[in-house]
């Protein structure tokens, strides 16, 4: 049954488990969620040192971060929430936070595949996943060469076809400058790795991937058979329209529009103001559908 919840413009504009002996915990710091308590290591996934974080207990739900981001500067602000009624995992990709890069590009297919080896490692056989962003395509990718490891499927602020989003968006990448990336998301990186010269590769990676980004057909994204909620904003990268756009094509899929900019209904870093995180109501948007049976 297909759903759709509209919800009135509120902001102004969009701003630019058991464990492998392979898995060593506690090895790294933890992201800032407060006083929980995190499992954290390094898993090795497809010549890979990935970095993850397990918060909770209860059904595995898997979070994915945008690009240039890190578990915390994503979901550091509603895992507190999440972590209440699900083991939250949550992992940085290649090149993000923790996790070092590899002598590969960074790719969507290729962070998928490394994501279900970590659920190997981890010994999770399924999970609802909530991706943002980048973290999304991601997500497409694991849907459409990993479809048995999916219970349920978030899409938050993404795209799946070029046309998704304005040129002035694509046409941007061509003259990026680590310069003009949000200074809470550089700080986050470098609170995860005191590196300038990580945060200048990551940026670098980020770049290279979007600039070749080419999308999914519409038949790839009918082929998603896992219960589907796409979000999207009122002022996001992506239009209302595209949100909607693959509202229809996934065949088991609900949609909400939220108000305000990108990443902001999530509590990321960059869109909070004085630090607070105003829609902590998206909390119960993804718990409603998350227990939906």
């Amino acid at each position: 049954m297909r759903t759709l919840f509209t919800y009135t413009l509120l902001v102004s504009i969009l701003i630019s488990c058991q464990m492998k002996t392979k898995v060593k915990i506690d090895e790294s710091p933890s992201a800032d969620t407060t006083a929980l308590n995190v499992q954290s290591g390094y898993s090795e996934v497809n010549g890979l040192k990935m970095y993850y974080e397990i918060y909770g207990e209860g059904k595995p739900l898997l979070l994915v971060h945008g690009g240039g981001s890190t578990i915390e500067s994503t979901f550091g602000n509603i895992i507190p929430y999440l972590a209440k009624n699900h083991q939250v995992i949550a992992m940085e990709i290649q090149a993000h936070g923790h996790t070092a890069d590899r002598d590969t590009a960074l790719s969507f297919r290729q962070s998928a595949d490394d994501i279900a080896a970590l659920m190997d490692n981890l010994h999770v056989n399924k999970a609802d996943f909530l991706g943002f962003s980048n973290g999304a395509n991601v997500l497409i990718e694991l849907a459409l060469n990993h479809p048995d490891l999916i219970n349920k499927l978030i899409l938050a602020s993404t795209i799946y076809t070029r046309e998704g989003a304005p040129e002035q968006f694509w046409a941007g990448f061509n003259s990026a400058t680590l310069d003009r990336m949000p200074q809470p998301l550089k700080d986050a990186y470098l609170k995860a790795n005191n590196s300038p010269e990580g945060l200048e590769n990551m940026f670098k990676r980020d770049v290279e991937l979007m600039k070749g980004f080419t999308g999914w057909t519409d038949q790839q994204i009918q082929s998603i058979e896992s219960p589907t909620l796409v979000i999207n904003t009122t002022q996001d990268v992506a239009s209302v329209e595209h949100a909607t756009a693959m509202y229809r094509l996934i065949p088991h899929c609900e949609l909400v529009i939220l108000p305000g900019m990108h990443g902001a209904y999530l509590g990321t870093v960059e869109t909070l103001n004085n630090g607070i995180w105003a829609q902590t109501y998206t909390v119960d948007i993804l718990e409603e559908f998350l227990r939906k049976e």
